[in-house]
């Protein structure tokens, strides 16, 4: 069946608490989804961010992202009042997220309901329970994070950060209240993720999550996990992750998260990414991998390194990965990011997976010789997209930031004019192509130029920061790309053409 989504992440959405919500815009935007004839939603990681702010960089790949909890739900509750928030600096541009005010105000809002929350209920007694393999020292860590000052936990005092046994249970008791704070806070979260990916669910809207392959250092993972990790006995990484240099960075790509114990996960059957993607499975309904090829074969950067220049490939788990992930979790879906330079091995494990791939149309016009990205190799298992969140958006694409002999070529090969608009060339282009599911970003649905672009990769500073403004959506849109999804035969009530 061939089917079509938007890509939007939910700190993209509008409302008046410096950031998207699981609450009432995101509600609204699956009912746009629906009226559009969509059946995904894509997100990114949802996560809680850390340095960078990034949802690829996070404090734990289990928990969810606070910042996403919705205010409003919680004074439904009887949690909050609206005053508790209405009246605080979220940031002066409400088409921007402004983290550091995010950063400092919403946890004391958090606290006032966590105040007000009934830790004795049922539900949430159920809920501790069911997450301990995670909550338990996810919490224990933000807690002793706090009385840090947030320092890296390979920082911390030795007891602490190898884990002494006495050591932890006493903290256990000396942060009991905070700690109760962080497990209330994903509490909150997952109960309303859970409401929202239902009524989607219910629409007929399917949501597509995002596993990065790798955690950040500074995470409850690691340091609940260090056997799982390449650390030296001090804890520090003894090497990190990366890309070496290409033709869009001299530099290459110093990512610096800690590499896995590939022989140590397989000899522990691969238990913790077995509870990690069984987790992002009942969160989401398909879950996107990144960087799938590291998998096949990863890069290693001497973790002393100031650049990915100096480096070496080694070998990963290969395809006895995934098919040890089937046999015990059964068929999950799943979505390989198998952008970059793809050897013939990674290839063939890709294949071997039978998992879609993607194609990323805007690849496709930075040389005059065949890629695998031009619309007539696109394949039907794949996943094609006009741009991702890595990307400039198709209209700053067009007028900005391509090179003039790119733009050349993508408006000769798509046949591409302004009248029409060139995001619009762009979208029909994927909708029409061959691949099973066609993905375009909500940026480019809008029209919006360079101002608009989600992330500049090998960068920190002003990413992850676009939002929607609060009439971004309209009938007449929705209208429109129901137009286009019949055309091309992607609606879900319409099968395959003969």
């Amino acid at each position: 069946m061939r089917t079509s989504g938007v890509l939007m992440h939910i700190s993209s959405l509008p409302g008046n608490t410096g950031i998207g919500t699981l609450g009432k815009e995101a509600y609204k935007f699956v009912d746009f989804l629906k009226a559009a004839g969509q059946t995904y939603w894509q997100v990114l990681p949802l996560c809680p961010t850390s340095y960078g702010d990034s949802p690829y960089q996070s404090f734990s790949t289990f928990a969810g992202n606070p910042y996403f909890i919705d205010f409003n739900l919680l004074c439904n509750d009887g949690l909050l009042n609206e005053e508790d928030f209405i009246s605080i600096d979220w940031g002066k541009n409400p088409e921007k997220v402004d983290f550091e005010k995010v950063y400092k105000n919403r946890f004391s809002v958090l606290k006032k309901a966590y105040e007000e929350f009934d830790k004795n209920s049922s539900d949430y007694k159920i809920f501790c329970e069911d997450n301990a393999f995670w909550l338990d020292d996810f919490a224990l860590y933000m807690a002793i994070k706090e009385i840090n000052d947030g320092k890296v936990w390979n920082e911390w005092e030795t007891d602490i950060k190898l884990r002494k046994k006495s050591v932890l249970n006493s903290l256990k008791i000396e942060l009991k209240d905070e700690i109760e704070f962080q497990k209330t806070v994903q509490y909150f979260f997952f109960l309303q993720w859970n409401k929202l990916k239902a009524y989607a669910n219910t629409n007929g809207i399917k949501i597509i999550g995002d596993i990065p392959i790798y955690v950040a250092a500074d995470s409850a993972d690691v340091w609940a996990n260090p056997k799982q990790f390449l650390l030296d006995e001090d804890c520090n990484p003894i090497e990190v992750a990366g890309c070496p240099p290409d033709a869009f960075t001299d530099d290459g790509q110093l990512w610096g998260n800690p590499l896995y114990d590939w022989d140590y996960m397989k000899k522990d059957g691969y238990s913790w990414w077995k509870k990690r993607i069984e987790h992002q499975c009942k969160m989401c309904d398909v879950i996107r991998i990144d960087h799938f090829r590291g998998f096949e074969s990863y890069y290693c950067i001497p973790a002393n390194s100031k650049t990915a220049k100096i480096g070496e490939w080694r070998k990963g788990p290969g395809i006895e990965f995934f098919r040890e992930i089937e046999r015990d979790l059964g068929k999950k879906n799943i979505i390989a990011e198998d952008l970059g330079f793809l050897t013939p091995a990674v290839k063939k494990m890709l294949k071997q997976s039978k998992y879609p791939g993607m194609k990323v149309l805007q690849f496709a016009f930075d040389t005059d010789e065949e890629n695998d990205y031009l619309l007539h190799n696109f394949t039907k298992n794949s996943i094609a997209y006009a741009g991702t969140h890595d990307n400039d958006t198709i209209i700053g694409f067009m007028t900005e930031t391509a090179p003039r002999k790119t733009r050349k070529r993508a408006k000769e090969y798509l046949r591409l004019t302004r009248r029409e608009g060139y995001n619009w060339g762009f979208m029909k282009a994927v909708w029409s192509s061959n691949s099973d599911t066609a993905i375009v970003t909500m940026q480019d649905l809008l029209g919006l130029g360079n101002e608009a672009r989600m992330n500049f990769p090998s960068t920190t500073k002003n990413n992850w920061q676009w939002r929607a403004k609060s009439d971004y959506i309209s009938e007449e849109l929705a209208e429109k790309i129901r137009y286009y999804t019949a055309l091309y035969q992607r609606l879900p009530s319409q099968k395959r053409g003969k």
